[in-house]
């Protein structure tokens, strides 16, 4: 009996212990020197080259919060990139996979019961893209037609939602990631695709022709981005939120999102032409991780 419970408390002592450290991330990437980077592979805050290699605005700022990270725990971490989509980014965080999340996910109250977004980083404006000549210039003249978004993201709810939007009926096709609904576009199954505004121009910039596409109608909604962490680890999100607002208040972010959503870049050198909006400035001047809803119309 007494052998029992001794195995027992051994059990207890070491499932406690991997519990503790599944929620002490700064322990966990000091002990494997390693950090897994959750990015995208088709957003214009994070994207591929190919051959492994990731940059964009968000890619980089997490690699800056990486070197600050390193210094936190007294050693250089090795960089582990994980490619995440839509649907599988929250699982993957809430396991473990990936202890910083930095592509392009909207902060809202649901999802934040689920993870930690650090301080919001970019102001998000949901559009839609169209092909320039399909004569859809407002809400209005998608009745009937086709709209593509992304699995596991919140753009044609925002549509419905809207209320220029009311009474108007369109079909509504899913790609399992960005560049898939992009695709939906190009090829003529979908006659818009509605989502951020950012992963739009992205994808524009990067097709065959880009002037053969636009991007139309009202903004649908402003939504905050922010990076994500696992929940209940307040050393390692005081952390992360301590190299986001140095990068803040430095001038580094800005020269970052210059770099990176003004000027021309790869594979393309073409420039995505999105300067810094009011309210990405607002956000960078107090510092908050303020969920979408808070932002919504009141």
């Amino acid at each position: 009996m007494k052998k029992q419970l001794v195995a027992l408390a051994v059990v207890a002592l070491a499932t406690g212990s991997a519990m503790a450290q599944a929620n002490d991330t700064l322990a966990k990437i000091k002990a494997s020197g390693t950090i897994a980077l959750g990015v995208r592979d088709s957003s214009a805050l994070s994207y591929t080259l190919g051959n492994g290699k990731y940059v964009g605005f968000h890619t980089e700022m997490g690699e800056r919060i990486v070197d600050d990270l390193s210094k936190a725990v007294g050693k250089k971490l090795s960089v582990n990139y994980v490619l995440v989509t839509s649907q599988n980014r929250i699982p993957l965080v809430q396991n473990g996979t990936v202890d910083l999340e930095c592509g392009s996910t909207t902060n809202n109250a649901t999802r934040a019961k689920d993870v930690e977004f650090a301080y919001n980083t970019y102001m998000e404006v949901v559009r839609i893209a169209v092909k320039a000549n399909s004569g859809i210039k407002d809400l209005k003249d998608l009745s009937g037609k086709t709209v593509a978004t992304t699995t596991g993201t919140t753009s044609v709810q925002i549509l419905r939602k809207n209320e220029r939007a009311q009474g108007i009926d369109f079909k509504e096709v899913m790609g399992k990631d960005h560049s898939d609904s992009f695709l939906l576009l190009e090829s003529g199954r979908a006659d818009a695709f509605v989502m951020d505004a950012s992963i739009l121009a992205k994808n524009i910039s990067t097709a065959k022709n880009p002037k053969d596409f636009a991007i139309v109608g009202p903004e649908l909604s402003v939504e905050p981005i922010a990076c994500m962490m696992r929940k209940d680890d307040p050393a390692f999100a005081k952390a992360v939120n301590e190299s986001i607002a140095r990068q803040m208040k430095d001038g580094s972010l800005a020269k970052l999102y210059d770099k990176w959503m003004v000027q021309p870049v790869p594979p393309n050198n073409v420039a995505l032409g999105l300067p810094l909006s009011e309210a990405t400035k607002a956000a960078w001047a107090n510092p908050n991780n303020k969920p979408a809803e808070d932002f919504a119309k009141k």
